[in-house]
């Protein structure tokens, strides 16, 4: 993994808005309807190479392929693995609970989310290995610093894709960790750095176990830091990034776990990158707990510098101050400049009109500029 050595680097946490073509063939393929194979196919790869492009144009240094293979990022693994069938509702946050006549208004786009209801094997190899041939493919001649490619971690998974077979939430982890071991590897092995989504360590707490207490919440968090670092055993620390979120949508998000009393799990994990919100008003202050935790020699930050739900283009100013904040705490070697989240989650239900985000982009590159001029 690049680290800001000689300036900030700039980077992002994954998804990017999709042409509309292949929005329609993505949505097909995840709802079970018709679609051609292999037009879907040829259209990644031709959008893959599309997107690179764009970022490298708007000033990202750090570049991915967009996920545009995935219609979700964390539901796209039950099209490469056997086992689930069936249907499940989206549970309703706990923060909309108590505006539910906001949250009729803000609805949820319509995503497949079947039940693990027998063992858990593979299906589609070849899904991961044509993507890293896209992205390999793109980035060639790029000139861009560095590449990654993400993958949904065991937690993400298992709170988006409900058990129904294993006889409990570890035993389905531990499942879930040993055969997406096998995408995790592949992605190392290719070249790039493994991005792991692990929104799960955040988001979970007012979704999924909001009638937890303290320290049950705890313990359900480390097990799932487990669960990632037994996935990730045979790659090295400094060739991985995690992110951290607490759900991408524009929300009130006031029953949001504090940062302060989940990083000393999450610092466990074995990723060398932290990816995590930083710029929305619900978690913009809380880059001062990194100064009173001990941060880890070996951990990179990228912090998100851009709100991912507005349509507000950051002003370069402020981008940089936000870089320095964190430059300030852990060394400049340290930071790259990043986002809250992604910028199209959801294939087709961006948060942010698709051309303003490279505005965003182009902001978070002048503002790395801009504090790259300060700290050096």
């Amino acid at each position: 993994m690049k680290l800001s050595t000689e300036r900030i680097l700039t980077s992002h946490v994954g998804s990017l808005p999709r042409p509309d073509d292949l929005v329609a063939m993505l949505a097909a393929r995840d709802r079970d309807e018709p679609y051609d194979a292999q037009a879907l196919a040829e259209r990644v790869t031709s959008a893959t190479e599309e997107i690179v492009k764009k970022q490298v144009a708007a000033g990202v240094d750090v570049v991915n392929d967009g996920e545009m293979g995935k219609f979700v990022y964390a539901t796209y693994v039950k099209d490469r693995l056997s086992g689930f069938k069936g249907e499940k509702d989206r549970p309703v946050p706990k923060d909309l609970q108590e505006f539910p006549e906001y949250a009729s208004r803000l609805g949820w786009p319509a995503i497949t989310r079947p039940v693990c209801s027998r063992p858990l094997e593979p299906l589609d190899q070849s899904a991961v290995d044509d993507d890293i041939v896209n992205l390999k493919t793109a980035t060639r001649n790029s000139g861009a610093a560095d590449v990654f490619m993400s993958a949904a971690s065991p937690g993400v998974i298992s709170a988006f894709l409900k058990n129904d077979y294993y006889s409990n939430h570890e035993e389905y982890l531990m499942a879930l960790s040993e055969i997406m071991k096998a995408e995790y590897d592949a992605i190392h092995k290719a070249g790039f750095v493994l991005q792991l989504d692990c929104p799960d360590l955040a988001m979970s707490r007012h979704i999924h176990f909001n009638e937890f207490d303290h320290e049950t919440y705890s313990a359900m968090q480390e097990l799932q830091v487990r669960a990632l670092n037994n996935a990730t055993r045979d790659i090295p620390s400094e060739d991985m990034r995690m992110h951290l979120c607490w759900g991408n949508y524009e929300g009130p998000h006031h029953h949001d776990v504090p940062l302060s009393q989940i990083i000393e799990t999450v610092l466990q994990a074995r990723p060398s990158g932290l990816s995590f919100e930083a710029a929305n008003p619900r978690h913009a202050h809380e880059y001062k707990v990194f100064a009173e935790v001990e941060v880890p020699p070996n951990k990179v930050l990228f912090p998100g510098v851009l709100d991912t739900t507005t349509n507000y283009i950051e002003h370069p100013e402020l981008v940089a101050d936000r870089i320095c904040n964190f430059a300030e705490i852990v060394g400049r070697e340290r930071v790259i400049a990043s986002t809250d989240c992604g910028f199209s989650t959801i294939a087709g239900a961006p948060l942010v009109d698709p051309d303003i985000v490279w505005g965003k982009f182009q902001a978070m590159a002048d503002g790395a500029d801009l504090a790259s001029k300060r700290l050096w």
